[in-house]
């Protein structure tokens, strides 16, 4: 019998079991109506799904209105939004991918510009299209960087209800059929503004130390265990390094996904940076092919945790490498995926897995199957 490349050998996650180990990375389309999913969604994320990936994920989705990182950002903070992410969930599942949900809260982040119109804080000629600005929230007033909104400061009791709305948003994700839930603790919103010393500054039990800046992080991450069933994986998306001196360190997250785990988070997605600026800004590293998998690799020995590896994984022989050498578990393919939707069955046929089409949707294999018997043709799989 032939044993399968590590990318395409199943993975037990609780009570799931993956067809393979390639994951949709949560991308942000920026396209939603008031937090509604449309069309563009189903069409965007189903393409994942017939290409093959084991998981994809929705985009970050936020648990409270103010907690869109724009006006074009989806939302679970209500109940009619549960109908699109519903589509979205059980086309997924149908086309033999696992759904997963990433939510979050953009905190002082929340409100800004979508990409093409500048990538910054609302301005009049965002105002005159109609996007209107509203007041971010964060550990303290600190703005992400100059020129940017001052934040409210959460209160205790304000704390208090955003745990609260990330387990409902959780029970509204599991009405629409997803089966894994991320926490997004990374790229300088909300959970990860509480982690970072640079922006936490509080001096209540919600700050100060380690362990007071890690509160809010393990708060949530218990109210959603709670909430999301025994046999269903929950993960947790860190910026496992701030990239800037005094800042969250690779030793604090490995203290973290300790943690996490102890509460019943079952895979740590390591990313990093955008603790201020853009998204993914810093973090510690030049951007090179695979420059997070050491991230992964670190929590994996560390903090005995199954993680999951991103940043600048394009090939597939390169993600191949990093699972047989045992430094993550998962892999996160992004932009590459948007390059190429079906990533994961060229992977297939390039890691001869498939050699003949049989893990592509039977609506199409058949065909390219009969082509091949019949005439050589280009394709990208064998392509140098």
């Amino acid at each position: 019998m032939t044993i399968a490349p590590h990318l395409f050998r199943p993975l037990a996650l609780r009570g799931l079991q993956t067809r393979n180990r390639v994951v949709i990375s949560p991308m942000c389309q920026y396209s939603a109506h008031e937090g509604h999913l449309d069309d563009w969604h189903l069409v965007h994320l189903g393409r994942f799904a017939t290409g093959g990936a084991g998981i994809v994920f929705t985009e970050a989705t936020a648990v409270q209105k103010r907690g869109r990182i724009t006006h074009g950002c989806p939302g679970l903070w209500t109940d009619s939004q549960i109908p699109g992410h519903a589509r979205v969930a059980q086309f997924a599942l149908r086309n033999g991918a696992i759904p997963a949900i990433q939510l979050g809260h953009a905190g002082r982040k929340a409100g800004m510009q979508r990409p093409w119109f500048g990538n910054g804080p609302l301005n009049e000629a965002d105002i005159a299209r109609g996007d209107m600005p509203w007041t971010p929230v964060g550990p303290t007033a600190a703005p992400v960087a100059e020129g940017w909104p001052v934040p409210h400061v959460l209160s205790v009791a304000e704390i208090g209800s955003l745990i609260d709305d990330f387990a409902s948003a959780a029970r509204r994700a599991l009405a629409a059929g997803y089966r894994i839930a991320e926490i997004h603790g990374a790229h300088g919103y909300l959970v990860h503004s509480f982690l970072s010393p640079l922006s936490n500054t509080r001096s209540d039990g919600y700050g100060g130390d380690l362990a007071g800046r890690m509160r809010l992080a393990l708060e949530i991450a218990e109210a959603v265990r709670t909430t999301w069933p025994d046999d269903l994986p929950l993960f947790f998306r860190t910026s496992a390094v701030d990239g800037v001196p005094e800042g969250w360190s690779l030793e604090d997250t490995v203290i973290l996904a300790g943690k996490l785990k102890r509460i019943g988070v079952d895979v740590m997605d390591c990313s990093s940076g955008g603790i201020a600026g853009s998204a993914t800004v810093g973090g510690g590293r030049k951007r090179q092919p695979g420059f997070r998998v050491g991230y992964a690799e670190r929590v994996r020995k560390e903090a005995g945790m199954t993680t999951m590896a991103v940043g600048l994984i394009t090939h597939p022989r390169q993600a191949e490498d990093i699972l047989a050498q045992g430094r993550a578990d998962l892999i996160a393919i992004g932009r590459e995926a948007l390059v190429d939707p079906m990533w994961a069955l060229h992977a297939a046929r390039m890691l001869g897995h498939d050699t003949g089409f049989e893990t592509w949707p039977e609506q199409s294999g058949w065909w390219l199957a009969g082509r091949q018997k019949t005439s050589d043709f280009y394709s990208p799989e064998t392509a140098t």
